[in-house]
């Protein structure tokens, strides 16, 4: 057993590929799987997926032979599949829980592992520190052999078929041509596939459309990033597109780009969650509800309000998202601001697929009148004010770099400020937790207009702030906000 090495959180395990405890490599994988094999019911069904960055088949092929050692009954994909497909076989099926073995859009020296519950929602914090308990007591394994048992079960078409008839809609009404990039990731051939299946003609960057795990057009392979979609936004000028969509490497993301009299430009994920939200809760009826983050705009919640639809807010992260279902109220829509969204309540995680397929159904719709998204961004900022958000983030550097953001957090508690950009707020702490929200490292100050959340990383020394600005006109808004900058940086020191 060793003292320092990495922990099992809530979002399983993510670090640079390497040797030793510290690093992604099969020794550790051996450990998590270990630490779930002990986790789960005796002789359990669980799924397993991966992507296709280094060292994922490994650590897949490891994951399935200590489930099957440990008297479970894996179900392994050999081939690299989008994370949501690993989320909606676990859900669809009798497993007890699910593996994906993917760093998401993380750089190509990362990789990692996500941990799924029964119902194909991420596990939260009981779980985790569960099995967190069991790893810490492991010895490390000196030897780790990477062979699959013949008596591991190989999934493929079928389970990837079922997903397509899953997330399936209707042809659309009017066809669109769609640049797409997959980022280098292994969503593309699914994407191209759903979206032709509704009729839309598929323009794909050929650059990045396979799988590569050096991600060479990308460094950081994240549709944020900035300079990530010039590429796809060349195409679409070229070919005369009429939307850009992009995923993340393991495709539970979604970024979308519009053309503006300035060319293309990015929508924030805010934009795409509010208008998916609106055209779901109008696709749907009966009682309902959607569900996003308390770091995510409130403009969702106004619109579902006027809708007479209830609106969950929820601590960041789809294992809480989904976990605002009910069967008085089921979700038909869930997101948070980081380009994560969920149109479909049978796969409980963010899926960057079947959001692709919801949101150009919704263009195409809203085309059929003469609209575009921004039309229907414009309606809905003129009913319920101009709602503009953004981030700040500081990084701590140097020697005590954790001690001194925990420090500065503390501060902020002692010392709380009563005006942001000049507007009296109220401050909300959730460390001990609320009636609402379970307990977090979060401050939360709210004023007329503006609303600011401070949050610290768990993984690394920065704290991040996230502003909400909101006005009757954007010339408002947008000095508002600039306003909750400034004093966030002020703030975070």
């Amino acid at each position: 057993m060793t003292s320092e090495r990495l922990s099992f959180g809530t979002a399983g395990l993510r670090a640079a590929l390497g040797e030793g405890p510290m690093r992604m490599n099969v020794q550790t994988v051996e450990l998590a799987a270990t630490a779930i094999a002990q986790w789960l019911p005796a002789e359990s069904v669980i799924i397993i997926g991966r992507d296709a960055r280094y060292g994922s088949e490994d650590f897949a092929n490891v994951t399935a032979r200590v489930m099957a050692e440990h008297g479970h009954r894996p179900q392994l994909f050999p081939d690299p599949v989008p994370t949501p497909v690993v989320a909606h076989a676990v859900s669809a099926g009798p497993a007890a829980g699910g593996v994906m073995v993917t760093a998401s859009h993380n750089p190509a020296t990362d990789n990692g592992y996500k941990v799924y519950a029964g119902d194909g929602s991420q596990i939260v914090p009981v779980d985790a520190d569960i099995i967190e308990a069991n790893m810490s007591v492991l010895p490390w394994p000196e030897e780790v052999s990477i062979i699959v048992p013949d008596s591991v079960e190989l999934l493929g078409s079928l389970e990837v078929d079922q997903y397509l008839a899953a997330i399936s809609r209707p042809a659309a009404k009017r066809s669109l041509t769609i640049a797409y990039t997959a980022m280098h990731g292994v969503g593309g051939d699914l994407f191209v596939q759903a979206l032709e299946s509704a009729g839309h003609t598929m323009l794909s960057v050929p650059e990045q459309h396979a799988p590569d795990p050096d991600f060479p057009t990308a460094a950081f392979p994240n549709p944020e990033e900035p300079g990530t979609m010039d590429l796809v936004m060349a195409l679409a000028d070229a070919r005369h597109a009429d939307l850009v969509l992009a995923n993340d490497p393991d495709a539970d993301r979604l970024a979308v780009a519009v053309r503006r009299e300035a060319g293309w430009e990015r929508l924030t994920g805010d934009q795409i969650g509010v208008l998916l939200g609106w055209y779901l809760i109008g696709q749907t009826e009966g009682d309902r509800a959607v569900a996003t983050t308390i770091v995510s705009s409130s403009l969702l919640g106004r619109v579902a309000s006027a809708a007479g639809v209830t609106c969950h807010e929820t601590l960041t992260g789809f294992k809480w998202l989904v976990r605002a279902d009910s069967p008085e109220q089921p979700l038909v829509f869930a997101y948070e601001e980081a380009l994560g969204y969920s149109v479909l309540p049978s796969i409980r995680d963010k899926d960057g697929i079947s959001a692709g397929l919801v949101f150009a159904e919704l263009v195409a719709q809203v085309a059929e009148y003469g609209h575009t998204v921004d039309d229907v961004l414009a309606n809905l900022y003129a009913e319920h004010g101009v709602h503009l958000t953004s981030q700040v983030s500081v990084r701590f550097e140097g020697e005590n770099s954790m001690g001194r953001m925990t420090e500065r957090m503390a501060l902020l508690r002692e010392a709380p400020p009563t005006e942001i950009g000049g507007v009296v707020v109220d401050v909300t702490d959730l460390i001990d937790g609320t009636p609402e929200l379970p307990a977090s490292d979060v401050l939360i100050y709210r004023g007329e207009g503006v609303r600011l959340i401070i949050r610290p990383s768990g993984t690394e020394p920065k704290i991040k702030a996230y502003i909400e600005a909101v006005a009757e006109d954007q010339e408002l808004a947008h000095s508002r906000r600039l306003a909750l900058e400034h004093e966030a940086r002020t703030l975070l020191g």
